[in-house]
């Protein structure tokens, strides 16, 4: 059976197609922090765009570095992508899919008109991946860290599903990019405090030998949906 290791700070083998899920609920970098006294901000919603993927990969889990059981890694850096779906209230939303979707290393999205060169594609980055909240709204992707293409900034496309139906969809960037300033989605969330929610930090993940990062994404939404 096809095994992955944990980042450093984990010191035991699973299967790949659940070590993601156990970072969810055993790492650090998912710590519960309990209820809030005041509402949380909103998560703003964002345009899908135009690259949703028109066709699905085979692969749909949220390690999409590695597609099936391949051997040869995605071009790009590693980065760990989590965090908790919430109520503005505070409390955790299970059983709701989040879904994320991206350009790879080279611009090009998963999608049969995405812009740039499909011939460079890397054919070893999965461009999309799936989600289940458990009973604490936590989430995990491994994944890259976005790159920048002809008219926008880096950024990561989320979208959060309940039985079905796409609830909410928005996107994150990073913290400090110089890109931001420049790109028509972000500067059109006016509430600054909506626009600090969606920018966060790629940072240095903790005992990683290979360079990784870890991003800390909570995403809030206003109306609890019906979950359970």
């Amino acid at each position: 059976m096809n095994r992955a290791p944990l980042p450093h700070s984990f010191h035991l083998y699973v299967p790949r197609r659940h070590f993601l899920r156990q970072l969810a609920y055993g790492s650090a970098l998912l710590a519960v922090p309990g209820l809030f006294a005041e509402q949380l901000v909103l998560t703003p919603p964002q345009t899908e765009g135009p690259f949703y993927p028109d066709v699905l990969p085979l692969d749909t889990d949220n390690d999409l570095i590695v597609v099936n059981d391949g051997l040869t890694p995605a071009v790009g850096t590693i980065t760990w992508l989590s965090g908790r779906l919430l109520t503005a209230a505070g409390s955790p939303i299970r059983n709701a899919t989040i879904e994320i979707w991206q350009c790879d290393s080279t611009g090009v999205y998963l999608h049969t008109k995405t812009g740039g060169d499909t011939a460079k594609r890397d054919r070893n980055f999965q461009c999309f991946g799936r989600f289940v909240t458990g009973s604490t709204g936590d989430y995990v992707f491994r994944t890259i860290k976005p790159v920048s293409y002809p008219g926008r900034a880096p950024h990561i496309h989320l979208a959060v599903k309940v039985r079905g139906k796409k609830d909410l969809i928005s996107q994150c960037y990073i913290k400090g990019h110089p890109g931001n300033e420049k790109d028509g989605p972000w500067k059109g969330i006016k509430d600054a405090r909506q626009r600090e929610s969606v920018t966060i930090d790629f940072a240095p993940l903790p005992g990683s030998k290979v360079g990784e990062l870890a991003a800390r994404w909570d995403v809030v939404m206003g109306v609890t949906p019906e979950h359970g």
